[in-house]
């Protein structure tokens, strides 16, 4: 079998329909998506990776790349194809210096979050542990660290590139540096990150996680106290404004259970007792039906959510606009399209977006443009294949409604199932991607890497 020619390569573990570990490999979180490819590489190092994309530009094969399997897209996987899996490539080393760690292409946050909370250091990830460092912060990465360090594409200092005619490349600022640009935004249409370096910052022991959580009959007033708030807050708070239902579950309070609520969710970067100071304010604009502020690590704030998103149990929709503003007329449609929503499964958020992240230049990265002073995210969950149509079509129309309100771009991590003809190029806008365009025919002119947020050469 040609097959057979790759696997002989192979530091690493060949997967087929049939093998053991096929299925739950193949497995990716968002429960929806279910498709099974021709083969699977388990690699081990970059030359399992360029044995892969060699094999599969020679043999015509679609090639999809796995880093945490977290997109809600499920791009991380391929019906017939060639998956390509680095979740075995996940050492952090921090640097002597610990002003930086190298990180492999298929770590998660929580294995960055490991290496370089021991030392007092982070760099900005995300909300959720599991998500691949990869993904998210090829498409941007927006985290709790936002107004102090910006994005984790910001903070990418170089990367080694396998490219799709099967080079080993390095992009730094000297190096390469279109690629690094390219890079700082624009997914993963340009090759496959086998090491990252990212810049670390010092953290405090603990950090204040400030979260009341005030019943949705009051998100009108509550959300625009929590505006005004924001807008006047230093830097070293980030947060957003969540909508969702509290689980039936023993793990909160008895009276809580069921209970639809609007969560201040919000992080100080700073020594929790001046964030807790400087945070009360949030704790305040009404009455709580729970609180689930508390002092904690950095590390433990990043797993927070992990138990509310398992992989591949849910069904997921989930889709992003920016906001020009968050008026009072903005606020009551979104609170409107929120009473309606089908599943109590489902989220949503609405961003701050400020301090350091919009201090980047719009043309320094691919990310481009960060003025909108919030991001919305429709983040729809169910768990019955009957109710898709409900909850994909309520998304779908409230994002819709919302761009009267829009700039007209989205963020990529939430790009729904990644439908639109016209989708990637509105996300960054005609000169970004006509920009990108340009890296895109250099370092894969075949268009190997087109199972992301594609960019077309």
């Amino acid at each position: 079998m040609p097959h057979e020619l790759l696997r002989n390569q192979l530091h690493g573990e060949l997967l087929e329909p049939g093998s053991p570990d096929y299925d739950a490999v193949r497995v990716v979180w968002n429960g929806m998506i279910d498709r099974r490819p021709a083969l699977i590489v388990r690699c081990r190092n970059a030359a399992d990776v360029i044995a892969s994309v060699n094999y599969a530009r020679a043999q015509r094969l679609v090639v999809a790349v796995r880093s945490g399997g977290h997109n809600v897209a499920g791009y991380a996987v391929c019906d017939g194809g060639l998956m390509i899996d680095l979740s075995l490539m996940n050492a952090v080393h921090v640097a002597p210096g610990l002003d930086r760690a190298h990180v492999e292409g298929g770590a998660t946050w929580a294995d960055v979050d490991a290496a370089t909370t021991s030392f007092r250091r982070a760099t900005p990830g995300g909300l959720i542990s599991a998500t691949g460092v990869a993904g998210l912060a090829l498409s941007g990465g927006i985290g709790w660290l936002r107004g102090t360090h910006g994005l984790s594409c910001d903070n990418i200092l170089t990367a080694d590139v396998v490219t799709g005619d099967g080079r080993l490349i390095h992009a730094s600022d000297t190096e390469n540096p279109d690629l690094l640009w390219a890079l700082k935004g624009g997914g993963g249409n340009f090759g496959i990150i086998v090491n990252f370096e990212f810049r670390l910052y010092p953290i405090a022991d603990e950090m204040m996680f400030c979260a009341p959580a005030y019943p949705e009959e009051h998100a009108n007033a509550i959300l625009a106290q929590w505006r005004d708030f924001m807008a006047a807050a230093p830097d070293e708070v980030s947060g957003l404004a969540e909508f969702s239902t509290i689980p039936d579950d023993a793990g909160y309070p008895e009276h809580t259970r069921g209970k639809r609520v609007l969560t201040l969710a919000t992080v100080y970067d700073g020594p929790a007792e001046d964030g807790e100071r400087v945070t009360e304010p949030i704790r305040g604009f009404g009455e709580p039906l729970v609180d689930f502020s508390a002092r904690m690590t950095y590390r433990a704030l990043q797993t927070l959510y992990d138990g509310l998103f398992p992989k591949g149990r849910d069904r997921c929709y989930w889709k992003s606009t920016y906001l020009a503003r968050l008026d009072n007329d903005a606020i009551s449609v979104i609170t409107r399209w929120l009473a309606s929503r089908p599943s109590e499964m489902t989220f949503a958020s609405i961003w701050k977006i400020g301090g350091a992240m919009q201090r980047v230049a719009a043309d320094a990265t691919a990310f481009g443009d960060r003025s909108m002073p919030y991001m919305l995210s429709l983040d729809a969950i169910w768990s019955n294949r009957n109710d898709d149509h409900s909850n994909i079509g309520w998304v779908r129309d409230a994002w819709c409604d919302m761009q009267r309100y829009s700039t007209g771009r989205m963020y990529l991590n939430f790009p729904g199932l990644g439908e639109g003809d016209n989708l990637v190029r509105d996300a960054f806008g005609d000169e970004c991607y006509a920009r990108l365009q340009t890296v895109k025919r250099s370092y894969d002119p075949e268009n190997i890497f087109r199972m992301n947020q594609n960019i077309v050469p």
